[in-house]
């Protein structure tokens, strides 16, 4: 299977779900754009489909926009003409109150980094088991140091 026989399929799957496809990287990335709103039911569908986990997670921060793009990267393990392909499944939230459903019910896979994108970008993932933060100390991870008016304070230098 090709990308294009892929995106075809994934259009049949979804149906008017669809905001918008592109197709990325040497056409072994396709992203997805569907409305926040139909995010569960795509996640189910494309895991019906045979994407069975969540390779990563991202939150790209259109500060300026006053959105964050939200893209949950789907794999397959277990069937192969899919096996070459990751497809992002994105849709944008409100940079001012970025919330937005976990998709921890359709993919366990989607734990650890809906964690990461909450103690970074400050996303709130309702349904989420246990979000909390995932590598940062609480104080830090309250400071949403992924978002791009996050700033650095530099440290001073040790004398030794």
């Amino acid at each position: 299977m090709n990308a294009q026989e892929l995106v075809e399929r994934i259009k049949a799957v979804l149906g008017d779900t669809v905001k918008k496809i592109e197709v990325h990287k040497g056409e072994d990335y396709i992203e997805v754009e569907v409305d926040k709103d139909s995010i569960i039911d795509a996640a189910r569908k494309m895991k019906e489909f045979g994407f069975d986990h969540v390779h990563d997670l991202t939150v790209v921060d259109y500060m300026k926009e006053g959105y964050f793009r939200v893209i949950y990267n789907l794999g397959s393990y277990t069937v192969k003409e899919l096996s070459y392909f990751i497809v992002g499944l994105a849709y944008n939230i409100p940079r001012d109150n970025p919330q937005t459903v976990s998709l921890t019910r359709v993919y366990t896979t989607a734990e650890f980094q809906e964690r990461e994108a909450f103690e970074g970008f400050g996303v709130i993932f309702e349904g989420h088991p246990d979000l909390k933060p995932l590598l940062l100390a609480p104080p830090v991870a309250e400071q949403r140091p992924l978002r791009k008016d996050f700033i650095v304070k530099e440290e001073p230098e040790i004398k030794r």
